[in-house]
């Protein structure tokens, strides 16, 4: 019977017509991000006297229509505090001394550009236009290249560990988190060190940015973990198609959150590997301003990964209860 099932045709179908859906999920996955992504409602901080900001906002209404969201401050440094707690890309000031760009390259890169793009056109209307960059990225690594490649380490590290401590590793599901927060330690202050000691990528405090990255790699191990512990092998499968095709493109990793279309990259900063992206940005290039909301993000990750586990271990036992039982019933009735 098996063997008729097995080599049907309408197995056969169902090969062919799943691994087609797979790709075709797998390519709007990766590339609908990518090829919609662009500068639109980008948050933009202006501050200045009313009636100065007024003017900057009509300019860039009709100079960048439906390119920033612009909230107003009052003075140049309540617009600085917004972008560096990542509340705004950057933003434009005006003072008696002219217009002075705020940048903020450490939020990404395309985000600079965009905001040079626009001090050009009002250099070029006759204003005279400084710039000021709030949050630097390291001479080694200009356009943060290092942090865009954590996206898959993190995939990658938080599924592997999982799929290994689940399937493998025979012990008890404490000492599978325990494996898992020991991995995710070593791996965040060894990737730290490739990316910060060896390439000059980063340059925030080597002990937060580790401990960045290891949050990011437990939240995903824990997550699996939990889910294999709960449903098994489907589970480890389920958890890496989430983290894979869903979490990373969504993640922001290259460019920023405020770059994915509508609210996508809003989705992708409550998911692991973007919270995870975000977080390392702040703590390398904004000395932690902002950094609260997305540690907050992967410890509810990592809770729920618990969770999950609690509650496969407690149906396992049931499980057993039950079999025991209907063991004993049996030799009672023989």
């Amino acid at each position: 019977m098996a063997t008729r099932t097995t080599s049907s045709p309408r197995t056969l179908v169902a090969i062919v017509v799943g691994i087609t859906v797979m790709v075709a999920l797998m390519l709007l996955a990766f590339a609908a991000p990518a090829l919609t992504s662009g500068p639109k409602d980008l948050p933009l901080a202006v501050s200045g006297p009313e009636q100065a900001t007024s003017k900057v906002t009509a300019a860039l209404d009709k100079q960048a229509s439906g390119t920033f969201d612009v909230t107003t401050y009052a003075t140049e440094q309540e617009g600085a505090e917004a972008i560096t707690d990542r509340e705004a890309i950057g933003g434009i000031t005006v003072g008696a001394k002219g217009v002075t760009v705020q940048t903020a390259t450490g939020a990404g890169t395309a985000y600079t550009q965009v905001l040079k793009g626009v001090g050009a056109g009002l250099e070029e209307s006759g204003q005279k236009v400084t710039y000021v960059e709030l949050a630097p990225t390291t001479t080694d690594d200009p356009q943060a290249v290092g942090v865009s490649t954590l996206g898959l380490p993190l995939v990658f590290g938080g599924m592997a560990t999982a799929a290994l401590l689940v399937l493998v590793y025979k012990g008890s599901t404490l000492m599978r988190f325990v494996g898992a927060t020991a991995i995710a330690l070593l791996a965040g202050f060894v990737a730290t060190a490739i990316l910060q000691l060896g390439f000059g990528a980063l340059d925030g405090d080597y002990w937060l940015t580790s401990l960045s990255i290891s949050a990011g790699i437990l939240a995903i191990s824990a997550t699996v973990l939990g889910l294999g512990t709960l449903v098994g092998a489907p589970g480890i499968g389920i958890g890496a198609v989430t983290m894979l095709f869903v979490a990373n493109p969504l993640s922001g990793m290259a460019n920023g959150p405020q770059w994915l279309p509508g609210v996508w990259g809003e989705v992708g900063q409550l998911l692991p590997v973007g919270a995870a992206g975000s977080l390392v940005r702040s703590v390398a290039f904004f000395d932690g301003g902002g950094a609260m909301s997305h540690f907050v993000v992967l410890a509810v990750w990592i809770v729920l990964g618990v969770a999950l586990a609690g509650l496969g271990v407690a149906r396992q036992g049931r499980g057993t209860h039950v079999a025991t039982a209907e063991r004993e019933e049996a030799l009672a009735s023989a």
